[in-house]
Parts: C-alpha cells; sequence; structure tokens
C-alpha cells in the first residue's frame, strides 16, 4: 500500500479521506491530543483495518470519536448524570466517557457491553466528523510505541499501512486523553491523561 501525506487545510484532502472512509478504508488525522487512525465506526471490515495497521491485539476496545452531540444517540441508549455532567464541562476536548454501548454496533469495537465515546477540540478533526459520522479511533502509532505528534510521525510508523495522512502541524496537546468509566454510578479514571484527577473531581462534587 502507497502511504500519501495531503494538507489538511485543503478542502480537497478532507473529500480524499471522506471518499477512502466511504470506502471502507482507514485515514489517519490530527486531532486535539495526538494524531488519530479512523475508521467507520459501523463498519467492521475498516476496524478491522484499524487494528492490522497498528498491530493491535483485537481484544482492546476501540472509542469512537464523534462531532456533535446529537451522534451520542447512534452510540449509546443511556447517559448517567455524572456522563452529561462532564460532557457539558469538557467536551470537546481531551475526555473520553465510557458509557453503555448499543447493542447493534460491531463487536469488534468492544467486547463488552460499553464503549468510549469523545469530542476532539480540534477543527479538522470536527470537520472530518461532522462531514463523515463517529469514527472508530485510536493512535496513529504502531501498538507499544511513542504517541503521534505530526504527520511525520505518523509516516515513521505506519508508511505502507495507512493510504492517507492528513497533515495539520503538530497537535497542540500532545497527550493522550483521560478514560473515565461512567457506565455505573460510580466514576472511576481508566487511564490518566489531558484532562486532570482533580479537574473531574470537581466537576463530579457539584452533582
Amino acid at each position: 500500500m502507497q502511504t500519501i501525506t495531503l494538507p489538511a487545510d485543503n478542502p480537497a484532502s478532507i473529500e480524499t479521506a471522506l471518499d477512502l472512509l466511504t470506502e471502507g478504508e482507514i485515514v489517519a488525522f490530527p486531532t486535539d491530543t495526538v494524531y488519530g487512525l479512523g475508521a467507520n465506526a459501523f463498519y467492521s471490515p475498516g476496524i478491522i483495518k484499524l487494528f492490522e495497521a497498528k498491530g493491535r491485539d483485537a481484544n482492546k476496545a476501540i472509542a469512537v470519536l464523534i462531532g456533535d452531540n446529537g451522534h451520542l444517540d447512534l452510540l449509546t441508549d443511556f447517559l448517567s448524570a455524572s456522563a452529561r455532567k462532564l460532557i457539558e464541562h469538557f467536551w470537546p476536548g481531551g475526555l473520553t466517557i465510557v458509557v453503555p454501548k448499543k447493542k447493534d454496533l460491531p463487536e469488534l469495537l468492544s467486547a463488552g457491553s460499553s464503549i468510549g465515546i469523545r469530542m476532539p477540540n480540534h477543527n479538522i478533526a470536527l470537520e472530518l466528523l461532522n462531514k463523515f459520522g463517529p469514527l472508530a479511533t485510536t493512535s496513529a502509532n504502531l501498538s507499544g510505541k511513542n504517541n503521534p505528534h505530526n504527520a511525520g510521525d505518523v509516516m515513521n510508523q505506519l508508511n505502507g499501512r495507512v493510504p492517507l495522512i492528513l497533515d495539520g502541524g503538530r497537535c497542540p496537546g500532545g497527550v493522550p486523553s483521560t478514560v473515565v468509566d461512567c457506565s455505573t454510578d460510580e466514576v472511576r479514571i481508566l487511564r490518566p491523561g489531558a484532562i486532570s484527577h482533580e479537574a473531574i473531581d470537581a466537576v463530579i462534587s457539584r452533582l
């Protein structure tokens, strides 16, 4: 596979990315945290390509990025009060919430009953998500390797494994999102990241 890099601020580049995603392919793009590798969240063959490109264990869950809160209904049937509060306070931004998963979603997203969802605070990512819809997304690096902060990092690791990298410059954050489990009454931080434990506690304490 030949990997090409296109400037993300060119509308034609976005259209190329949308065409590839529609065809079931995967695309690397910048977010507010690190570069992501995305596929149609409702198309299992595309999600399989994410795992193959990264060399990732297929038993590991894949989060879904959305561009609008209206997309939540496509992914979950229930949001707790704590989930709603965290969404209101930290989205768009570096927080992934884990919530109950709709039963008809591809099992490859998560073998369990929950799913991670995030809305990134990045214009290019949001444009892609709003024009295409929810994307199953993981960091655009080989499994276990360094997180990619720019298009060059992605190319160094995934050259020949992904058809397109949208080059939007260096990611402003550089730290993966914080993952918070809101699937039960007890809110738990599953992975520390861009949003601090203290900031999350401050919001939850006001419920």
